[in-house]
């Protein structure tokens, strides 16, 4: 897995590349009490706000990481926002996204650099 500055996690599978939020990011939240999605096959740029986040403490946006297509969106969430809090490695992934150059991904940290950045 790669880390942002912005405590998101990516993760490649296949041709596709799947984003989330870091632990440490769901713990800073609090507790997640709602989710917006992108809708699929939507074009973005990095830096693109792309997924809404609210908690019990604040509301937050994701940022793309990368630019591509956002090709799946994990309904579960909308469904039930908690599992950003309960599972945020795992079954919490926010959305799958194609794009043109993995090699893109080399920018970003490792788990150790990541280690590193939240001390």
């Amino acid at each position: 897995m790669k880390y942002t500055q912005d405590h998101e996690w990516l993760r490649v599978e296949g041709d596709l590349v799947v984003v989330g939020i870091t632990e440490h990011a769901a713990t800073q939240l609090g507790d997640v009490v709602f989710v917006e999605l992108p809708e699929v096959e939507t074009m973005v740029s990095t830096g693109d706000e792309i997924v809404v986040i609210e908690s019990v403490k604040a509301a937050s946006d994701i940022l793309a990481p990368l630019e591509g297509e956002i090709v799946e969106v994990n309904q579960k969430l909308v469904d039930n926002p908690g599992l950003v809090n309960e599972d945020p490695t795992g079954a919490a992934w926010f959305f799958k996204m194609r794009i043109d150059d993995l090699a893109a991904l080399d920018e970003y940290m490792d788990e150790d650099e990541y280690a590193d950045l939240i001390g």
